[in-house]
């Protein structure tokens, strides 16, 4: 039988190589306070689009990771509806979406409230509004029974599975989610961002749900980066890294579980993601910037519900080439009408023939420069 952490006679006392590990927790700090301090000086409306924009971003990357693609614009709408965010042009979101955006909000927004079993219990069924994951019946909203079998993760097609996990016993899990618990709330003497990194791993170990750990063990880590920031406004993703190292994540995730009770290189790999997540806010902070400018240029110019939608689009992340047809699709209107809406915008200086010829013409939204 392969051995896993939790079978460990020290288990979960976790151990690292401070030589080796506060170097990157030095740079990840310095770059905290280094975002903080631009992010307060940038006023309060592009701050709150910084924060709409990250937590999208989150939302959708930590769903991802699992293999399930959320619709951009009812996770940003569900969003901004829980900020009191007032923005034109929104879709409504599904119970899937609204409930993953109410477990990452409760998660960050309230960093500084406890975790008890309630609470998660309260983001698992949120996951899980049918009490189905995919086709699948599942205990909702309570630790898993165990009674179709072990907890397992595994790959491969069915006959030819390969199991990369086996998790503890359901009759342990009372007493392994107390003590996870009592640890996460009450242990106020180590390091923020390692305690985010061990409160990840130590999560997942005991895989205590039937699905959705794996998110909710992105929530926890969040709702202590938080705690390390000492502010609910989120301005980087840390789940957006994960899923650009998808593969790493989950090799890195196995091999600590079949190793020893130091857990450094876990650590460095959860570090260097850290770095990668704060690094790539000068990106979003300059989107933010560039978007924040394009409707101050166009703050008396009329626009239809059709064309802000398709402008939010084009300034977030639209995929492939913007043409007649495809708008029409986006916008569910008539192909004549797309067309007016396109000419429109183009008689107004916002959008432009990308200059590529082919079959299509295809247009580019004119953006000002910083």
């Amino acid at each position: 039988m392969t051995m896993y952490l939790h079978h460990r006679k020290d288990w979960p006392n976790f151990k690292w190589d401070n030589e080796t590990i506060l170097p990157y927790v030095s740079k990840v700090r310095d770059l905290q306070g280094r975002l903080i301090g631009r992010m307060e000086s940038i006023g309060f409306k592009l701050r709150e689009e910084a924060v709409l924009e990250t937590l999208t971003e989150d939302i959708l990357k930590t769903s991802e990771i699992e293999g399930e693609l959320l619709n951009p614009e009812e996770v940003r709408s569900s969003v901004a509806q829980r900020l009191g965010m007032k923005i034109s042009g929104l879709s409504g979101a599904s119970r899937d979406v609204d409930g993953v955006v109410d477990m990452m909000l409760d998660a960050t927004q309230k960093y500084k409230d406890p975790i008890t079993k309630d609470r998660m219990c309260a983001w698992h069924a949120a996951l899980f509004p049918t009490g189905r994951s995919g086709m699948h019946k599942i205990t909702v909203g309570e630790w898993r029974s165990d009674e179709k079998g072990p907890m397992q993760v595994v790959s491969g097609a069915m006959g030819k599975e390969k199991v990369h996990y086996t998790a503890p016993e359901a009759t342990r899990l009372e007493e392994e989610m107390n003590q996870f618990i009592a640890w996460f709330n009450a242990d106020k003497n180590m390091e923020a961002v390692i305690k985010s990194a061990i409160a990840h791993l130590w999560f997942v170990s005991i895989h205590p749900f039937d699905d959705g750990n794996g998110r909710i063990a992105r929530a926890i880590a969040d709702n202590q980066l938080a705690r390390a920031d000492r502010t609910s406004q989120r301005f980087y993703s840390m789940s957006a890294q994960v899923m650009k190292s998808k593969k790493g994540y989950y090799n890195i995730l196995e091999s600590t579980q079949k190793g020893s009770m130091d857990v450094s290189q876990w650590l460095v790999w959860y570090f260097e993601r850290l770095t990668e997540a704060l690094l790539a806010t000068d990106e979003t902070l300059s989107k933010i910037l560039v978007k924040a400018k394009f409707w101050e240029m166009h703050k008396n110019t009329q626009f239809n519900k059709r064309q802000i939608k398709m402008i939010n689009s084009l300034q977030g992340d639209f995929l492939g080439k913007l043409h007649s047809s495809k708008w029409a699709k986006m916008t569910k209107v008539h192909r004549d009408t797309a067309r007016r809406d396109i000419q429109d915008l183009i008689d107004k200086g916002v959008l432009a023939d990308s200059g590529e010829g082919g079959r299509s013409t295809n247009y580019i939204l004119n953006l000002p420069d910083l």
